[in-house]
């Protein structure tokens, strides 16, 4: 089944931009801007709400605006009015078990720790694609894990995540055009070197 719908997860508010949990807004934001979409807010779905035009196909784009734990509340929503499974949602979101600015694209397994894909998969199911992206882990093993994920990236870290916008952006597409599996053979390959790298550590 092909992906009509893309969603970021994040928390809303100012407080919580840039911060390590806000990656999945981030990259949606990204995406919209290169298709020169606008973003509105959506009272049904409780989230902003983008439209693009992808190879002849619209593709709604959507921050859930429910707080992280709570985005079920969103997407199922979204899912819901458009009359879709969730096998055509792609989910973008941050991996504390991947290093800095690798990716990794799945669309089975555990929710990992992730408060999010927790809520979606008791509340609308498996199936989603997901597409993490990786914040590196704490620095330290004492640091609580809700104040590292709503941390700010370093400015080092921010050039990093820069750097690869392109990538990202790229690996999305090749998501929409050619299927995940060989999306997941690409993005999951083990050769580049250090942070360059997609494969799981």
């Amino acid at each position: 089944m092909s992906i009509a719908v893309i969603a970021g997860l994040g928390n809303p508010g100012s407080k919580y931009r840039n911060t390590r949990h806000n990656i999945g807004f981030a990259l949606v934001d990204l995406l919209a801007a290169k298709y020169g979409a606008t973003w509105k807010h959506e009272a049904r779905f409780e989230a902003e709400v983008a439209v693009i035009l992808h190879a002849e196909r619209k593709l709604m784009l959507l921050k859930p605006q429910t707080f992280m734990n709570a985005c079920s509340r969103s997407l199922g929503a979204a899912l819901r009015y458009r009359k879709l499974r969730p096998e055509s949602m792609l989910v973008i979101y941050d991996d504390l078990t991947l290093d800095l600015a690798r990716t990794k694209l799945s669309v089975n397994g555990s929710a990992g720790g992730h408060n999010g894909i927790a809520d979606l998969l008791t509340q609308v199911g498996e199936g989603f694609a997901r597409y993490r992206v990786g914040i590196g882990a704490k620095p330290h093993k004492e640091m609580d894990l809700a104040d590292y994920v709503l941390s700010q990236f370093t400015k080092d870290e921010q050039t990093i995540l820069a750097d690869r916008t392109s990538i990202y952006i790229d690996q999305i597409h090749l998501i929409l055009n050619e299927g995940l599996e060989p999306a997941m053979n690409t993005i999951n390959q083990r050769k580049a070197q250090s942070h360059e790298r997609n494969d799981h550590k």
